[in-house]
């Protein structure tokens, strides 16, 4: 049996067709229009509530190729000689491992995501990634407007710089990934058994949809293009059609991977790929678009636009394809998932648990509840089927939600339902909410530097 993992970085759940019904989360942005990836949910068993561990891209991925928690005491860092990854393990069972990515985090200098994979190419130029030395041809004032600062409008430079030279969607960073892929994957067939993992960095921001796919956007729009948003109040810097702009521009960065992708599922059909292999289709998190006020990751945006991601699982053949579940899981329970169903004798010694009968349609319930948050941050999220529950630090109030009556979360019931917060807290204790007492600078500034998270 082949595994193959298909990882997309900060695609909202409410952006897939299959998860909003055709809604559109926001009044003034049509629905995000995702015909690929519907289609392959079809024929997958559709996860509701799985959630990440912990915060924010490299804890996820860590998180993911694990099995283990890292939240409190992992910040964003390289794999230690400790680490038994699912790639190690795989290969030592005769899996051949490839890593198809777009991510320039696995790439950057010390970083160590690749290894045990047998072969892995990197695409280069995503996002802030060093890959262009030379001016941009494009004038960086068409894409800010008079409140963005040098910092930010230096990385918009880098990414201009980048991609000056693209003149068509193949050119596109999530075209690139998936034409490697496929390339892969029709090499590779021969093999009793591969491992693939597929990662790419879209639609993580900067947002710069090519013309057939920005038709999220109001035409009458005379603003700057304003691709990369800022932190911080969105108000303080972003005028409310200029916000609306930018929420079309992610979705239509979202349905240009949609259409990507299209190939993808085509050629794994066609290579018979979906006769023999497990497929988990999920995104890292999500992404803060302006539906608490503010844009980008953080620590303090623990919401369900944040956290709540697709997470699709093709078992071979389509077995309980479309089937829903509303069971709560966290990405550690991934890896031994993943051996469970390979039959494998490395199930145990993990954090996270299979939910290998979940995927089998013998129960609805895994985990109780769940919790995340980011090692750099107090606040944390911890919530259940019904409730979801915000804590603060100790200057700031609390906040309670009702997931079921206010899937956006806009009334906190923290004061009317205080025993629900209470519950819930105790279900982790104070360990979850420990802060490390000395965070490595380079560390910290590594985090503020690629995360986006900053004010």
């Amino acid at each position: 049996m082949n595994v193959i993992v298909i990882f997309l970085d900060s695609f909202r759940q409410d952006h897939l067709s299959i998860y909003n019904q055709g809604n559109a989360p926001f009044p003034n942005i049509p629905a995000c229009n995702t015909p690929n990836l519907d289609k392959f949910a079809k024929q997958c068993v559709i996860f509701e509530n799985a959630y990440p561990e912990a915060l924010p891209t490299i804890p996820v991925r860590c998180q993911l190729m694990t099995g283990q928690r890292t939240l409190p005491f992992r910040p964003w860092e390289p794999l230690t000689s400790q680490d038994i990854t699912l790639t190690e393990i795989l290969r030592k069972q005769g899996y051949i491992c490839g890593l198809i990515s777009d991510t320039y985090h696995y790439r950057a200098p010390g970083m160590n995501y690749h290894a045990n994979f047998h072969e892995y190419r990197w695409i280069r130029g995503q996002e802030y990634d060093p890959y262009v030395s030379s001016p941009p041809k494009r004038d960086v004032e068409n894409y800010v407007n008079e409140h963005y600062t040098d910092k930010w409008k230096n990385r918009i430079k880098q990414f201009l710089a980048n991609t000056d030279d693209f003149t068509s969607a193949e050119d596109w960073f999530p075209a690139k990934v998936v034409k490697e892929s496929v390339r892969w994957l029709k090499d590779n067939r021969s093999h009793d058994k591969v491992f693939l993992w597929i990662d790419s960095f879209d639609p993580h921001e900067p947002w710069d949809p090519i013309e057939e796919f920005d038709t999220y956007t109001d035409p009458d729009y005379e603003g700057s293009r304003l691709i990369m948003p800022m932190g911080g109040i969105a108000d303080h810097w972003a005028r409310d059609h200029e916000i609306e702009y930018i929420q079309g521009l992610y979705a239509g960065e979202a349905s240009f991977v949609d259409h990507c992708l299209g190939e993808l599922f085509e050629n794994l059909q066609e290579l018979g790929y979906y006769e023999d292999s497990i497929i988990i289709l999920l995104a890292d998190h999500g992404h803060p678009l302006c539906d608490h006020m503010k844009f980008l990751k953080g620590s303090d945006r623990m919401y369900s636009e944040l956290l709540k991601v697709p997470y699709l699982i093709h078992l071979p053949g389509g077995k309980n394809a479309g089937m829903r579940t509303d069971a709560i899981i966290q990405f550690h329970d991934t890896l031994p998932t993943i051996l469970e169903l390979l039959d494998s004798s490395c199930v145990s010694g993990t954090h996270g648990e299979s939910f290998v009968p979940v995927l089998y349609g013998d129960t609805d319930e895994h985990r109780q509840a769940m919790i995340t948050g980011y090692y750099q941050g107090i606040d944390r999220c911890i919530r259940d089927k019904t409730w979801s529950y915000i804590q603060r630090p100790e200057d700031e109030p609390d906040e309670l939600y009702n997931l079921q009556k206010d899937p956006r979360e806009t009334k906190n019931l923290i004061d009317k339902h205080t025993e629900e917060a209470k519950r819930l807290s105790a279900m982790f204790g104070d360990y979850f909410r420990q802060i490390p007492a000395k965070v490595i600078k380079g560390v910290q500034e590594t985090y503020e530097m690629v995360s986006g998270s900053v004010e």
